[in-house]
């Protein structure tokens, strides 16, 4: 029952995320990159402590001591892919950059083993591979060629500076002080807001800063609800119930409601190769994460 709670909720997450994408790329032109990031954790923040400041208030002698720590999730996981996000769908589709978010299994494995020491079982490493060919073959165009030509589309790689930063953030999250989930989402809202100010400060000066209008202003709305304040709850609750490597796994579900959502509401090209990519990521993610299961019930 357990299992199947965590699985709804990462499920749920994940549609929210891909929807964040979406959002991200109608706002284009109508917000620029770093009012969204700054008015999507600012808000949160301040919507959490309004409703919940006894309970934070309550948790502080949990959060004082670790304070510095929580405060750095909030700039890995929030604001650093939150960055790299919105930059990155300046250059790529929203296709693009909902499948490469798929590859944010490697790095949450790679974070868990070189932090934690977290076994990762051989079928969990094939069906990781399988995978990661898959974003792989969003980022070359389809073209291996175009990986030897470092022929790699900017806001490509932007995305994968993005799904390294959430990497680590998931995988640390293994080891934050006991406290109720809205305490958590509070303090590293706070750590983003903080580590968003200075880019908002170094973007005005830069003379790109956009204020929002309309469409910018409906955008924000989505961001802050959807992906910002549900998707990072039940994310965080379901890496409480099954672990941040099986959760992590999960992520390969938003490239299928990111590709469904860019063409159904974009009207974005879906080409072979991004049939193809998502094919490779399903079948990765079946695999890893029966072998996860069957790890975990040995252990």
């Amino acid at each position: 029952m357990v299992v199947y709670k965590a699985y709804a909720l990462l499920a749920w997450a994940t549609f929210f995320w891909a929807g964040n994408s979406i959002a991200g790329k109608l706002a284009v032109g109508h917000a620029s990159p770093m009012v969204v990031v700054t008015m999507r954790w600012a808000a949160v923040m301040v919507a959490l402590y309004v409703f919940s400041r006894k309970q934070i208030a309550a948790d502080w002698p949990a959060i004082r001591p670790r304070l510095g720590y929580l405060l750095l999730l909030g700039l890995l996981g929030f604001t650093g892919f939150s960055v790299a996000l919105y930059y990155a769908l300046v250059f790529t589709t929203a296709i693009n950059s909902a499948i490469l978010q798929g590859g944010m299994p490697l790095f949450i494995f790679c974070a868990s083993f070189v932090l934690f020491g977290s076994r990762i079982s051989l079928m969990q490493a094939v069906g990781f591979v399988i995978s990661f060919i898959g974003v792989v073959a969003i980022a070359a165009r389809g073209d291996f060629g175009n990986l030897a030509a470092f022929d790699i589309n900017l806001g490509d790689a932007l995305m994968l500076a993005a799904i390294i930063s959430y990497g680590v953030y998931t995988a640390a999250l293994r080891s934050k002080p006991a406290m109720h989930w809205v305490s958590l989402m509070f303090i590293l809202c706070v750590g983003a807001t903080l580590s968003a100010l200075p880019m908002l400060a170094f973007e005005m000066a830069q003379g790109a800063t956009i204020v929002p209008d309309l469409q910018g202003w409906m955008a924000i709305v989505y961001i802050v609800i959807f992906p910002s304040l549900l998707g990072q709850v039940f994310y965080i609750r379901a890496v409480e119930l099954i672990g941040s490597n099986r959760a992590g796994l999960f992520v390969n579900l938003l490239p299928i409601w990111g590709a469904l959502l860019a063409v159904t509401l974009l009207g974005e090209e879906f080409h072979l190769y991004h049939a193809v990519a998502l094919a490779l990521i399903l079948a990765g993610i079946g695999l890893a994460e029966y072998s996860g299961r069957k790890l975990s019930k040995r252990q």
